[in-house]
């Protein structure tokens, strides 16, 4: 084979190597997003200003706002976290998703009120991460 040949051949090769490498695919949000976890769930009757609970309770009166202050850490540029919130017999009361993009330790806020009052009873509150069952908890509205 000819030297021009050649040069053309080693070339149209490393080229090729370079396209291949630069085409990979970026990592998927779900990769990323897997690096986070929920570390802590607290319940509460009001919010301090860094989004943890002030004063945290499992016992609610009927008019409570009722607070969960969710506690994750890890990085990820797009985690969905969804509170859902469900009285006694399974009946949903609410569910809500909000996307973080943490790096570290995050504090994510949900709260849930019925201006009329909450009936007496059994409640509680499921935090998912990205479709997976992260933290329940129980609470009791009296």
């Amino acid at each position: 084979m000819p030297v021009r040949a050649r040069a053309q051949a080693t070339l149209l090769i490393i080229l090729s190597l370079a396209l291949a490498a630069c085409s990979r695919p970026a990592p998927s949000g779900d990769a990323t997003a897997q690096a986070v976890r929920v570390t802590d769930v607290n319940l509460g009757r009001s919010l301090n200003a860094d989004k943890t609970v002030g004063g945290n309770t499992d016992s609610f009166r009927p008019a409570d706002t009722i607070y969960a202050s969710v506690v994750t850490d890890g990085s990820s540029s797009n985690a969905a976290l969804k509170a859902r919130w469900t009285y006694q017999d399974g009946q949903l009361v609410d569910e809500s998703v909000q996307t973080i993009a943490p790096t570290g330790k995050a504090t994510t806020e949900f709260h849930v009120s019925k201006p009329d009052g909450w009936p007496a009873g059994k409640y509680k509150v499921e935090i998912s991460l990205n479709g997976a069952a992260a933290v329940t908890k129980d609470f009791e509205v009296k």
